[in-house]
Protein backbone atom coordinates (compact mmCIF):
# COMPACT_ATOMS: atom_id res chain seq x y z
CA UNK A 1 0.00 0.00 0.00
CA UNK A 2 1.21 3.73 -0.83
CA UNK A 3 2.43 5.31 2.37
CA UNK A 4 1.73 8.73 3.09
CA UNK A 5 4.54 11.46 2.12
CA UNK A 6 4.63 12.65 5.58
CA UNK A 7 5.36 10.39 7.82
CA UNK A 8 5.85 12.27 10.68
CA UNK A 9 2.52 13.28 11.36
CA UNK A 10 1.49 12.58 14.20
CA UNK A 11 -1.96 11.49 15.27
CA UNK A 12 -3.82 10.55 18.51
CA UNK A 13 -5.57 7.32 18.93
CA UNK A 14 -8.19 6.96 21.72
CA UNK A 15 -6.69 3.90 22.77
CA UNK A 16 -8.67 1.08 25.06
CA UNK A 17 -6.96 -2.01 24.35
CA UNK A 18 -9.72 -3.76 22.99
CA UNK A 19 -9.98 -5.10 19.98
CA UNK A 20 -10.68 -2.74 17.59
CA UNK A 21 -8.37 -0.28 18.63
CA UNK A 22 -5.81 -2.88 19.25
CA UNK A 23 -5.88 -3.47 15.48
CA UNK A 24 -6.25 -0.17 14.41
CA UNK A 25 -2.68 1.27 16.04
CA UNK A 26 -0.83 -0.73 13.70
CA UNK A 27 -2.91 -0.22 11.13
CA UNK A 28 -2.84 3.03 10.98
CA UNK A 29 1.15 3.07 11.22
CA UNK A 30 1.37 0.57 8.62
CA UNK A 31 -0.81 2.09 6.29
CA UNK A 32 -0.09 5.22 6.45
CA UNK A 33 3.07 5.88 8.11
CA UNK A 34 1.90 7.77 10.97
CA UNK A 35 3.20 8.44 14.29
CA UNK A 36 0.91 7.33 16.40
CA UNK A 37 0.18 8.43 19.99
CA UNK A 38 -2.12 6.35 22.17
CA UNK A 39 -4.63 7.98 24.39
CA UNK A 40 -6.03 5.59 27.30
CA UNK A 41 -8.71 7.15 29.53
CA UNK A 42 -9.35 5.70 33.10
CA UNK A 43 -13.17 6.23 33.48
CA UNK A 44 -13.42 3.35 36.19
CA UNK A 45 -13.11 0.15 34.27
CA UNK A 46 -10.53 -1.28 36.33
CA UNK A 47 -8.11 -4.40 35.18
CA UNK A 48 -8.79 -3.61 31.70
CA UNK A 49 -6.38 -0.99 31.51
CA UNK A 50 -3.44 -3.01 33.20
CA UNK A 51 -0.53 -3.63 30.95
CA UNK A 52 -2.26 -0.74 28.30
CA UNK A 53 1.13 1.19 28.22
CA UNK A 54 3.46 -1.57 27.44
CA UNK A 55 0.41 -3.41 24.63
CA UNK A 56 0.12 0.22 23.22
CA UNK A 57 4.44 0.43 22.85
CA UNK A 58 4.68 -3.30 21.52
CA UNK A 59 1.67 -2.53 18.80
CA UNK A 60 3.54 0.44 17.50
CA UNK A 61 2.67 3.46 19.15
CA UNK A 62 5.39 6.38 19.87
CA UNK A 63 3.82 7.18 22.87
CA UNK A 64 1.08 6.03 25.61
CA UNK A 65 -0.83 8.65 27.79
CA UNK A 66 -2.82 7.13 29.90
CA UNK A 67 -5.46 9.98 32.25
CA UNK A 68 -7.10 9.62 35.64
CA UNK A 69 -10.71 10.90 34.81
CA UNK A 70 -12.72 9.16 37.20
CA UNK A 71 -13.26 12.10 39.19
CA UNK A 72 -14.20 14.55 36.35
CA UNK A 73 -15.96 12.08 35.05
CA UNK A 74 -18.40 11.60 38.04
CA UNK A 75 -18.50 15.40 38.92
CA UNK A 76 -18.86 17.19 35.76
CA UNK A 77 -20.48 14.26 33.76
CA UNK A 78 -22.37 11.94 35.86
CA UNK A 79 -24.05 14.20 38.53
CA UNK A 80 -25.53 16.66 35.98
CA UNK A 81 -27.01 13.41 34.30
CA UNK A 82 -28.56 12.45 37.36
CA UNK A 83 -29.59 15.45 38.44
CA UNK A 84 -31.74 15.57 34.83
CA UNK A 85 -32.73 12.49 35.03
CA UNK A 86 -31.67 11.56 31.70
CA UNK A 87 -32.23 8.41 30.25
CA UNK A 88 -32.48 7.14 26.78
CA UNK A 89 -35.85 5.39 25.92
CA UNK A 90 -37.17 4.35 28.78
CA UNK A 91 -34.29 2.23 29.67
CA UNK A 92 -30.78 3.24 29.09
CA UNK A 93 -28.67 5.12 31.18
CA UNK A 94 -26.21 6.64 28.64
CA UNK A 95 -22.98 5.14 30.13
CA UNK A 96 -20.77 5.15 27.01
CA UNK A 97 -22.78 8.05 25.70
CA UNK A 98 -22.00 10.09 28.37
CA UNK A 99 -17.90 9.30 28.46
CA UNK A 100 -17.45 9.89 25.03
CA UNK A 101 -17.14 13.48 25.10
CA UNK A 102 -14.95 13.35 27.82
CA UNK A 103 -12.37 10.90 26.54
CA UNK A 104 -12.34 13.14 23.21
CA UNK A 105 -12.10 16.73 25.00
CA UNK A 106 -8.95 15.03 26.79
CA UNK A 107 -8.15 13.75 23.33
CA UNK A 108 -8.03 17.05 21.82
CA UNK A 109 -5.55 18.28 24.41
CA UNK A 110 -3.36 15.56 24.43
CA UNK A 111 -3.09 16.65 20.21
CA UNK A 112 -2.25 20.04 21.51
CA UNK A 113 0.49 19.15 24.16
CA UNK A 114 1.97 16.59 21.77
CA UNK A 115 1.80 18.36 18.41
CA UNK A 116 -0.15 16.13 16.47
CA UNK A 117 -2.38 17.42 13.58
CA UNK A 118 -4.74 14.64 13.85
CA UNK A 119 -6.87 12.43 15.95
CA UNK A 120 -8.70 9.14 15.22
CA UNK A 121 -10.53 6.94 17.06
CA UNK A 122 -11.80 3.25 16.62
CA UNK A 123 -15.38 3.41 16.35
CA UNK A 124 -17.21 1.82 13.22
CA UNK A 125 -19.96 3.67 10.83
CA UNK A 126 -22.32 1.95 11.64
CA UNK A 127 -22.38 3.23 15.53
CA UNK A 128 -23.49 6.13 17.67
CA UNK A 129 -19.78 6.60 18.79
CA UNK A 130 -18.50 7.65 15.67
CA UNK A 131 -20.57 10.87 16.11
CA UNK A 132 -20.17 11.41 20.14
CA UNK A 133 -16.34 11.66 18.82
CA UNK A 134 -16.05 13.67 16.12
CA UNK A 135 -18.60 16.18 16.90
CA UNK A 136 -16.89 16.80 19.93
CA UNK A 137 -13.50 17.28 18.12
CA UNK A 138 -15.32 19.70 16.25
CA UNK A 139 -16.54 21.48 18.83
CA UNK A 140 -13.43 21.52 20.65
CA UNK A 141 -10.56 22.73 17.78
CA UNK A 142 -12.34 22.11 14.47
CA UNK A 143 -8.59 22.81 12.87
CA UNK A 144 -7.87 19.06 13.46
CA UNK A 145 -7.61 16.52 10.96
CA UNK A 146 -10.47 13.39 11.85
CA UNK A 147 -9.26 9.73 11.13
CA UNK A 148 -12.01 6.87 11.17
CA UNK A 149 -10.64 4.01 9.86
CA UNK A 150 -13.78 2.42 9.65
CA UNK A 151 -14.54 5.19 6.99
CA UNK A 152 -11.42 4.59 5.68
CA UNK A 153 -11.63 2.83 1.80
CA UNK A 154 -8.77 1.10 2.89
CA UNK A 155 -9.51 -0.49 5.72
CA UNK A 156 -10.16 -4.09 5.51
CA UNK A 157 -10.78 -5.14 9.10
CA UNK A 158 -14.54 -4.76 8.82
CA UNK A 159 -15.16 -8.04 10.83
CA UNK A 160 -14.88 -8.79 14.41
CA UNK A 161 -13.48 -12.09 12.84
CA UNK A 162 -10.79 -10.88 10.31
CA UNK A 163 -9.51 -8.25 13.41
CA UNK A 164 -9.21 -11.24 15.27
CA UNK A 165 -6.94 -12.75 12.59
CA UNK A 166 -4.60 -9.33 12.04
CA UNK A 167 -4.12 -9.34 15.74
CA UNK A 168 -2.75 -13.07 15.26
CA UNK A 169 -1.03 -12.25 12.18
CA UNK A 170 0.34 -9.39 14.00
CA UNK A 171 1.04 -10.49 17.08
CA UNK A 172 -1.09 -8.52 19.07
CA UNK A 173 -2.55 -9.75 22.18
CA UNK A 174 -5.97 -9.55 22.45
CA UNK A 175 -8.77 -11.06 24.90
CA UNK A 176 -11.13 -11.82 22.39
CA UNK A 177 -11.32 -14.87 19.88
CA UNK A 178 -13.81 -15.98 16.98
CA UNK A 179 -15.69 -17.94 19.86
CA UNK A 180 -15.79 -15.18 22.05
CA UNK A 181 -16.56 -11.49 20.43
CA UNK A 182 -18.71 -9.35 22.27
CA UNK A 183 -18.14 -5.78 21.94
CA UNK A 184 -18.02 -4.49 25.44
CA UNK A 185 -17.76 -0.28 27.04
CA UNK A 186 -16.93 0.08 30.69
CA UNK A 187 -16.36 2.37 32.61
CA UNK A 188 -17.50 2.87 36.36
CA UNK A 189 -21.09 4.04 35.31
CA UNK A 190 -21.97 1.03 33.80
CA UNK A 191 -20.62 -2.47 31.89
CA UNK A 192 -22.28 -2.57 27.68
CA UNK A 193 -22.34 -5.86 25.58
CA UNK A 194 -23.24 -5.93 22.33
CA UNK A 195 -22.54 -8.21 18.94
CA UNK A 196 -22.27 -11.87 18.80
CA UNK A 197 -25.50 -14.11 19.90
CA UNK A 198 -27.00 -10.39 21.35
CA UNK A 199 -27.45 -9.44 17.82
CA UNK A 200 -30.39 -12.44 16.97
CA UNK A 201 -32.62 -10.53 19.78
CA UNK A 202 -34.85 -13.76 20.18
CA UNK A 203 -31.67 -15.13 22.27
CA UNK A 204 -32.15 -14.72 25.59
CA UNK A 205 -28.67 -13.14 27.52
CA UNK A 206 -26.56 -16.01 28.43
CA UNK A 207 -25.97 -15.99 32.41
CA UNK A 208 -22.09 -16.22 31.82
CA UNK A 209 -22.21 -12.82 30.13
CA UNK A 210 -22.72 -10.67 32.80
CA UNK A 211 -19.88 -9.32 34.75
CA UNK A 212 -20.57 -6.39 37.09
CA UNK A 213 -23.60 -8.31 38.28
CA UNK A 214 -25.01 -11.59 39.07
CA UNK A 215 -28.10 -13.23 37.10
CA UNK A 216 -30.96 -12.21 39.10
CA UNK A 217 -31.63 -16.38 39.60
CA UNK A 218 -28.47 -16.49 41.11
CA UNK A 219 -28.63 -13.53 43.47
CA UNK A 220 -29.48 -14.12 47.48
CA UNK A 221 -32.90 -14.00 48.68
CA UNK A 222 -32.64 -11.85 51.72
CA UNK A 223 -32.40 -8.17 51.08
CA UNK A 224 -29.55 -5.52 51.71
CA UNK A 225 -30.30 -2.06 52.75
CA UNK A 226 -28.47 1.09 51.87
CA UNK A 227 -29.25 4.47 52.91
CA UNK A 228 -27.99 7.41 50.14
CA UNK A 229 -28.03 11.20 51.69
CA UNK A 230 -27.97 13.91 49.06
CA UNK A 231 -27.31 17.57 49.84
CA UNK A 232 -28.35 20.11 47.13
CA UNK A 233 -29.00 17.53 44.58
CA UNK A 234 -25.63 15.73 45.21
CA UNK A 235 -25.25 12.30 46.85
CA UNK A 236 -22.48 12.82 49.70
CA UNK A 237 -23.34 10.32 52.28
CA UNK A 238 -23.56 6.29 52.26
CA UNK A 239 -25.03 4.64 54.93
CA UNK A 240 -24.48 8.05 56.82
CA UNK A 241 -20.81 8.59 56.14
CA UNK A 242 -19.41 11.36 54.11
CA UNK A 243 -17.99 9.59 50.90
CA UNK A 244 -16.39 10.34 47.51
CA UNK A 245 -18.64 10.41 44.63
CA UNK A 246 -15.95 7.67 42.49
CA UNK A 247 -16.14 5.32 45.98
CA UNK A 248 -20.01 5.84 45.98
CA UNK A 249 -20.37 4.71 42.47
CA UNK A 250 -18.05 2.00 43.37
CA UNK A 251 -19.53 0.53 46.49
CA UNK A 252 -22.66 0.58 45.04
CA UNK A 253 -21.68 -1.40 41.86
CA UNK A 254 -20.35 -4.02 44.10
CA UNK A 255 -23.65 -3.97 46.39
CA UNK A 256 -26.23 -3.58 43.35
CA UNK A 257 -23.80 -6.20 41.42
CA UNK A 258 -24.75 -8.94 44.05
CA UNK A 259 -27.96 -8.49 43.84
CA UNK A 260 -28.54 -8.56 40.12
CA UNK A 261 -29.71 -4.83 40.28
CA UNK A 262 -29.75 -2.57 36.86
CA UNK A 263 -29.15 -5.05 34.19
CA UNK A 264 -31.18 -3.79 31.07
CA UNK A 265 -31.69 -6.01 27.53
CA UNK A 266 -32.40 -3.11 25.25
CA UNK A 267 -33.19 -2.95 21.57
CA UNK A 268 -32.80 1.04 20.95
CA UNK A 269 -32.66 3.61 18.04
CA UNK A 270 -29.37 4.64 17.02
CA UNK A 271 -28.70 8.23 15.77
CA UNK A 272 -28.04 6.91 12.55
CA UNK A 273 -30.97 4.93 12.05
CA UNK A 274 -30.20 1.49 12.78
CA UNK A 275 -32.06 -0.12 15.59
CA UNK A 276 -29.40 -2.15 17.83
CA UNK A 277 -29.50 -4.79 21.01
CA UNK A 278 -27.62 -4.03 23.30
CA UNK A 279 -27.31 -5.06 27.40
CA UNK A 280 -26.67 -2.94 29.94
CA UNK A 281 -25.71 -3.45 33.68
CA UNK A 282 -25.54 -0.19 35.92
CA UNK A 283 -26.17 -1.47 39.19
CA UNK A 284 -24.48 1.63 41.30
CA UNK A 285 -26.19 4.22 38.44
CA UNK A 286 -29.50 2.33 39.06
CA UNK A 287 -29.56 2.91 42.52
CA UNK A 288 -28.55 6.41 42.64
CA UNK A 289 -31.40 7.18 39.83
CA UNK A 290 -34.02 5.46 41.94
CA UNK A 291 -32.99 7.34 45.11
CA UNK A 292 -32.59 10.78 43.26
CA UNK A 293 -36.13 10.31 41.53
CA UNK A 294 -37.95 8.98 45.37
CA UNK A 295 -36.56 12.35 46.78
CA UNK A 296 -37.48 14.44 44.17
CA UNK A 297 -41.14 13.00 44.47
CA UNK A 298 -41.06 14.71 47.96
CA UNK A 299 -39.12 18.54 47.23
CA UNK A 300 -40.39 19.22 43.51
CA UNK A 301 -44.05 20.64 43.17
CA UNK A 302 -45.96 18.86 40.49
CA UNK A 303 -45.44 21.89 37.69
CA UNK A 304 -41.77 21.75 38.25
CA UNK A 305 -41.61 17.90 38.72
CA UNK A 306 -43.72 17.26 35.39
CA UNK A 307 -41.88 19.84 33.30
CA UNK A 308 -38.57 18.58 34.23
CA UNK A 309 -39.35 14.85 33.13
CA UNK A 310 -40.13 16.24 29.21
CA UNK A 311 -36.73 18.14 30.24
CA UNK A 312 -34.86 14.98 30.95
CA UNK A 313 -36.19 13.08 27.85
CA UNK A 314 -34.48 15.63 25.60
CA UNK A 315 -31.35 15.53 27.63
CA UNK A 316 -30.88 12.01 27.34
CA UNK A 317 -31.55 12.95 23.77
CA UNK A 318 -28.65 15.31 23.56
CA UNK A 319 -26.08 13.05 25.54
CA UNK A 320 -26.77 10.08 23.73
CA UNK A 321 -26.13 11.82 20.57
CA UNK A 322 -23.04 13.08 21.05
CA UNK A 323 -24.38 16.93 22.05
CA UNK A 324 -22.25 17.25 25.44
CA UNK A 325 -20.63 20.25 24.12
CA UNK A 326 -23.63 22.31 22.94
CA UNK A 327 -25.34 25.52 24.13
CA UNK A 328 -28.88 23.85 24.59
CA UNK A 329 -27.27 21.10 27.24
CA UNK A 330 -25.48 24.18 29.29
CA UNK A 331 -28.87 25.71 29.07
CA UNK A 332 -30.86 22.62 30.33
CA UNK A 333 -28.38 22.21 33.30
CA UNK A 334 -29.00 25.94 34.80
CA UNK A 335 -32.79 25.17 34.79
CA UNK A 336 -31.83 21.73 35.96
CA UNK A 337 -29.65 23.56 38.84
CA UNK A 338 -32.69 25.70 39.79
CA UNK A 339 -34.99 22.40 40.36
CA UNK A 340 -32.32 21.03 42.84
CA UNK A 341 -31.91 23.50 45.05
CA UNK A 342 -34.31 21.79 47.77
CA UNK A 343 -33.38 18.10 46.65
CA UNK A 344 -32.13 17.24 49.93
CA UNK A 345 -32.30 14.39 51.91
CA UNK A 346 -31.88 10.70 52.78
CA UNK A 347 -33.29 7.77 50.70
CA UNK A 348 -33.10 4.21 52.39
CA UNK A 349 -33.07 1.54 48.97
CA UNK A 350 -33.90 -2.33 49.72
CA UNK A 351 -31.99 -4.71 47.05
CA UNK A 352 -33.32 -7.85 46.02
CA UNK A 353 -33.59 -10.05 43.01
CA UNK A 354 -32.34 -7.29 40.46
CA UNK A 355 -34.68 -4.68 42.22
CA UNK A 356 -34.06 -1.69 44.21
CA UNK A 357 -36.83 -0.20 46.10
CA UNK A 358 -37.27 3.05 48.22
CA UNK A 359 -37.68 2.19 51.80
CA UNK A 360 -37.98 5.12 53.55
CA UNK A 361 -37.54 9.42 52.18
CA UNK A 362 -36.37 11.75 54.19
CA UNK A 363 -36.16 15.70 53.89
CA UNK A 364 -36.28 18.52 55.81
CA UNK A 365 -37.42 20.97 52.56
CA UNK A 366 -40.13 17.65 52.27
CA UNK A 367 -43.59 19.54 50.42
CA UNK A 368 -44.95 16.17 51.77
CA UNK A 369 -47.43 17.12 54.64
CA UNK A 370 -49.50 14.11 56.50
CA UNK A 371 -52.20 16.33 57.45
CA UNK A 372 -53.42 17.02 54.27
CA UNK A 373 -52.34 13.53 52.49
CA UNK A 374 -54.86 11.67 55.00
CA UNK A 375 -57.37 10.17 54.32
CA UNK A 376 -58.92 11.95 57.65
CA UNK A 377 -60.71 15.15 57.04
CA UNK A 378 -59.44 18.33 59.33
CA UNK A 379 -59.65 21.61 59.83
CA UNK A 380 -56.36 22.73 57.28
CA UNK A 381 -58.44 21.11 54.35
CA UNK A 382 -61.95 22.37 54.11
CA UNK A 383 -63.82 19.81 51.26
CA UNK A 384 -66.57 21.99 50.25
CA UNK A 385 -63.99 24.15 48.65
CA UNK A 386 -63.38 21.22 45.87
CA UNK A 387 -66.74 21.88 44.93
CA UNK A 388 -66.06 25.00 42.91
CA UNK A 389 -62.97 23.77 41.69
CA UNK A 390 -64.76 21.06 40.00
CA UNK A 391 -67.31 22.70 38.24
CA UNK A 392 -64.85 25.28 36.72
CA UNK A 393 -62.02 22.53 36.11
CA UNK A 394 -64.78 20.47 34.41
CA UNK A 395 -66.84 23.65 32.81
CA UNK A 396 -64.81 23.34 29.31
CA UNK A 397 -65.84 19.56 29.37
CA UNK A 398 -69.39 20.00 30.39
CA UNK A 399 -70.07 22.65 27.68
CA UNK A 400 -68.52 20.23 24.80
CA UNK A 401 -70.89 17.53 25.54
CA UNK A 402 -73.78 20.27 25.91
CA UNK A 403 -73.05 21.20 22.26
CA UNK A 404 -72.35 17.50 21.01
CA UNK A 405 -75.43 16.45 22.43
CA UNK A 406 -77.47 19.42 20.33
CA UNK A 407 -75.67 18.70 17.19
CA UNK A 408 -76.21 14.91 17.86
CA UNK A 409 -80.42 15.71 18.12
CA UNK A 410 -79.77 17.90 14.83
CA UNK A 411 -78.96 15.28 12.55
CA UNK A 412 -82.15 12.54 13.75
CA UNK A 413 -84.56 11.68 11.03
Amino acid sequence: MAKNKNKSEKVVLAYSGGLDTSVILPWLKETYGYEVIAFAADLGQGDELAGIKKKALASGAVKCVVKDLRKEFVEQYLWPLLKAGAVYEKGYLLGTSVARPLIAKHQVQVAHAQGATAVAHGATGKGNDQVRFEVTYMALDPSLKIISPWKDPKFTLTSREAAVDYAKKHGIPIEQTKKKLYSRDRNLWHLSHEGADLEDPANEPKDELFVMSRPVSKTPGKPDYVEISFNKDLPVKLNGKRISGVKLIEMLNRLGGKHGIGQLDLVENRLVGIKSRGVYETPGGTILKTAHDCLESLTLDRETMHYKQQLGLKYAELVYYGLWFCQLREALDAFVDVTQRNVTGSVRMKLLKGRCTPAGIKSPNSLYQTDLASFKMGAEYDPTDATGFIRLFGLQTKVAAIVNKKKHKGTKT
